[in-house]
Protein backbone atom coordinates (compact mmCIF):
# COMPACT_ATOMS: atom_id res chain seq x y z
CA UNK A 1 0.00 0.00 0.00
CA UNK A 2 1.38 3.35 -1.03
CA UNK A 3 0.09 5.31 1.98
CA UNK A 4 1.37 2.78 4.53
CA UNK A 5 3.24 4.35 7.42
CA UNK A 6 5.06 3.10 10.50
CA UNK A 7 4.07 4.74 13.77
CA UNK A 8 7.75 4.72 14.66
CA UNK A 9 8.43 7.32 11.96
CA UNK A 10 5.41 9.57 12.50
CA UNK A 11 5.86 13.14 13.70
CA UNK A 12 3.53 15.33 15.79
CA UNK A 13 0.53 16.52 13.81
CA UNK A 14 0.46 13.54 11.44
CA UNK A 15 -2.69 11.41 11.27
CA UNK A 16 -3.28 7.85 10.17
CA UNK A 17 -5.87 5.06 10.18
CA UNK A 18 -5.14 1.67 11.75
CA UNK A 19 -5.30 -1.08 9.12
CA UNK A 20 -4.22 -4.06 11.24
CA UNK A 21 -1.44 -5.58 13.29
CA UNK A 22 1.81 -7.38 12.54
CA UNK A 23 1.81 -11.14 13.04
CA UNK A 24 2.90 -12.40 16.45
CA UNK A 25 2.78 -10.36 19.65
CA UNK A 26 -0.70 -11.75 20.35
CA UNK A 27 -0.81 -10.78 24.03
CA UNK A 28 0.12 -7.15 23.44
CA UNK A 29 -2.16 -6.96 20.40
CA UNK A 30 -5.07 -7.87 22.69
CA UNK A 31 -4.12 -5.02 25.04
CA UNK A 32 -4.04 -2.54 22.14
CA UNK A 33 -7.48 -3.73 21.00
CA UNK A 34 -8.81 -3.30 24.56
CA UNK A 35 -7.54 0.29 24.53
CA UNK A 36 -9.61 1.04 21.42
CA UNK A 37 -6.89 0.69 18.78
CA UNK A 38 -9.02 -1.32 16.37
CA UNK A 39 -8.74 -1.49 12.55
CA UNK A 40 -10.36 1.56 10.97
CA UNK A 41 -9.67 3.83 13.96
CA UNK A 42 -8.19 7.23 13.10
CA UNK A 43 -5.52 8.69 15.38
CA UNK A 44 -2.95 11.46 15.36
CA UNK A 45 0.45 11.85 16.97
CA UNK A 46 0.35 14.72 19.45
CA UNK A 47 3.81 14.58 21.04
CA UNK A 48 7.08 12.69 20.93
CA UNK A 49 9.42 12.60 23.92
CA UNK A 50 12.74 14.46 23.51
CA UNK A 51 14.70 11.23 23.09
CA UNK A 52 12.09 9.87 20.66
CA UNK A 53 10.42 7.39 22.98
CA UNK A 54 7.54 7.21 23.94
CA UNK A 55 5.08 8.90 21.62
CA UNK A 56 1.67 10.26 22.53
CA UNK A 57 -1.31 9.66 20.26
CA UNK A 58 -4.83 11.07 20.35
CA UNK A 59 -7.42 8.37 19.68
CA UNK A 60 -11.15 8.14 20.48
CA UNK A 61 -11.20 11.33 22.60
CA UNK A 62 -8.30 10.36 24.86
CA UNK A 63 -4.51 10.34 24.73
CA UNK A 64 -2.34 7.27 24.92
CA UNK A 65 1.40 6.92 25.40
CA UNK A 66 3.08 4.12 23.46
CA UNK A 67 6.68 3.00 23.35
CA UNK A 68 8.00 2.90 19.81
CA UNK A 69 8.45 -0.87 20.09
CA UNK A 70 4.78 -1.19 21.06
CA UNK A 71 3.69 1.15 18.29
CA UNK A 72 5.57 -1.05 15.78
CA UNK A 73 2.85 -3.70 16.24
CA UNK A 74 0.30 -1.43 14.56
CA UNK A 75 -0.08 -1.19 10.78
CA UNK A 76 -1.52 2.11 9.54
CA UNK A 77 -2.16 4.19 6.43
CA UNK A 78 -1.46 7.90 6.16
CA UNK A 79 -4.45 10.20 5.83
Amino acid sequence: MQNEISLQTMKPGESARITGFVKGEREYRQRLLAMGLTPGTVFSVTRVAPLGDPLEIAVRNFTLMLRRSEAAILLAERL
